[in-house]
């Protein structure tokens, strides 16, 4: 993903100097007269932002839980009004159904907001903890504490979904947050920018929009956590700049997801849902499957499969049909179309760059060592590469950065149970592509190169938290604590070792 800021794109912030905006339009929380920060504070053009919002957050004004329960409200008051506005800023970035971008990005942030609102308070309670002898009648408690002023970097794949799920778990955990949107998706951009900041508290919370130069002078203010989603290459720039000043990351990444399918499946279902997987956001997704594994047999069959899932879904000619996008931008359509030089197009392969169309397109008969297996694809591409057996799979699936999620496809759940067992991934799906990150129930985020960290209902306000150990005593009773004072002695240590000591618990063999 590429990152561009706009220098100083803070919104609603305008003039320089002293002076006092009011932001503009849907009387959102947080209404009224926005301060205006001078550019020129530290020679940075964003220190003044971070300072306003640092300030906000060591006021306090953040943790109240009536506060966090306004602000989540009126991020669902902006998906409720703005519902047909963001249908049409993604349409107009890249074609996107309005089918699949009211399921993403208004349909599931919907559900974390939810999850989160039905939980917050129960999340954000104290965790009592187990205690030692010495310890029985303290309070032992892990506190869920804000981290403070988190930056939140959105890429332009699901530029509402990806940016809004984040800034959900960190509004619920207490911080304060800078987000920036992709500048790639340039009208869903616009339409953050300009309206988001309508709905919320503006001392507590910001828009910037920026690109790569002033991205990096972004990331030169400490903030107290980065929320990174993009490609590995631009997430070791992040970790880079967030280790100057010792801050924790997430980076929500991507890889080249493999699917497995075996000789044993039902092939006309593992066709539908691979190509719904692939072709989803015209193959615009960090999970969508990247490339298909099987025998020569199962690609004779699958092809067929493929060919018919392809024109239930879109038609004799998916250009024409309304449920299938585009790519983003002529620099992304560029080298995708690259990709189509690899093994032999079995189906597909039309472009139109003018309309940054590429027709929905089955590889057969891929190599390692093609074009379209050397970096992830991001789009309507799917190759397949055929392997003898599943060991061979997933020796295949071994030998390559571990992806952010892997996909088997087989009647046997014990050829996908040994896929499962015997790689490593993000996530995992058996028999369906997608569909577990839909879950708030599962933690999603990669592993390696395809990302650190997980987010996702509870997972991301406990990213977006820090877990305080606490331990409040009593004042009295200090004869407990003469154990652990000098002078020392054999008689002391051993009763210290009786009140201290974790034993192993007894284990039985039955013979």
């Amino acid at each position: 993903m590429q990152q561009h800021l706009e220098p100083p794109g803070q919104q609603p912030l305008g003039k320089c100097c002293g002076d006092t905006g009011k932001a503009t339009g849907c009387g959102g929380v947080g209404k009224g007269p926005v301060p205006v920060i001078c550019s020129a504070i530290s020679g940075n053009p964003y220190a003044g932002l971070v300072s306003r919002l640092r300030a906000a957050w060591l006021s306090g004004k953040t943790r109240p839980v009536e506060n966090r329960v306004a602000q989540l409200e009126a991020l669902g008051r902006f998906l409720e009004e703005k519902k047909q506005d963001i249908l049409e800023a993604t349409a107009m970035d890249m074609g996107k159904p309005s089918f699949e971008a009211y399921f993403t990005e208004i349909l599931l942030c919907k559900n974390e907001l939810h999850e989160t609102l039905n939980n917050l308070s129960h999340w954000m309670k104290d965790e009592h903890v187990d205690k030692n002898l010495v310890t029985q009648l303290d309070s032992a408690f892990i506190r869920k504490d804000p981290y403070g002023v988190v930056l939140i970097i959105a890429p332009w794949n699901y530029p509402i979904h990806l940016l809004l799920v984040p800034l959900i778990g960190a509004i619920a955990a207490g911080n304060c947050v800078v987000v920036k949107p992709s500048e790639t998706s340039k009208n869903t951009e616009r339409l953050i920018a300009e309206v988001l900041t309508c709905y919320l508290d503006n001392d507590c919370f910001a828009v910037v929009t920026a690109g790569v130069e002033e991205t990096t002078q972004l990331l030169e203010n400490k903030f107290d956590y980065i929320f990174f989603t993009g490609s590995p290459a631009v997430g070791k720039i992040i970790m880079t700049a967030a280790a100057k000043h010792l801050t924790p990351v997430t980076l929500e990444l991507g890889g080249k997801n493999p699917c497995y399918v075996s000789d044993t499946c039902e092939v006309q279902n593992v066709a539908r849902r691979v190509a719904w997987g692939r072709f989803f956001n015209a193959g615009q997704t960090c999970t969508a499957p990247d490339y298909v594994l099987c025998s020569l047999e199962m690609q004779e069959k699958l092809l067929p499969a493929l060919r018919e899932a392809i024109t239930e879904f879109f038609g004799p000619n998916p250009r024409e049909s309304p449920d299938f996008g585009r790519i983003v931008g002529d620099k992304q359509f560029r080298r995708v179309q690259a990709l189509l030089r690899s093994g032999r197009v079995a189906m597909g392969g039309q472009t139109d760059e003018r309309e940054r169309y590429i027709a929905p397109t089955v590889l057969a008969d891929v190599l390692p060592s093609d074009p379209a297996m050397q970096e992830e694809i991001f789009g309507p591409i799917l190759p397949i590469v055929v392997v003898a057996n599943m060991d061979e799979a997933i020796e295949f699936i071994n030998a390559r950065p571990r992806p952010l999620a892997i996909y088997a496809f087989s009647c046997d759940s014990k050829v996908v149970n040994q896929v499962l067992e015997r790689t490593s991934s993000g996530g995992f799906c058996g028999n369906d592509t997608l569909m577990h990150g839909t879950l708030t129930s599962l933690p999603f985020g990669g592993i390696g190169n395809s990302g650190l960290g997980k987010y996702h209902g509870k997972f991301t306000f406990d990213t977006f938290s820090h877990q305080r150990g606490c331990l409040h005593r009593s004042m009295g009773l200090e004869a407990l604590n003469a154990l652990r004072y000098p002078p020392y002695s054999h008689q002391k240590l051993g009763l210290l070792s009786a009140t201290f000591e974790i034993k192993r618990k007894g284990t039985c063999t039955l013979l």
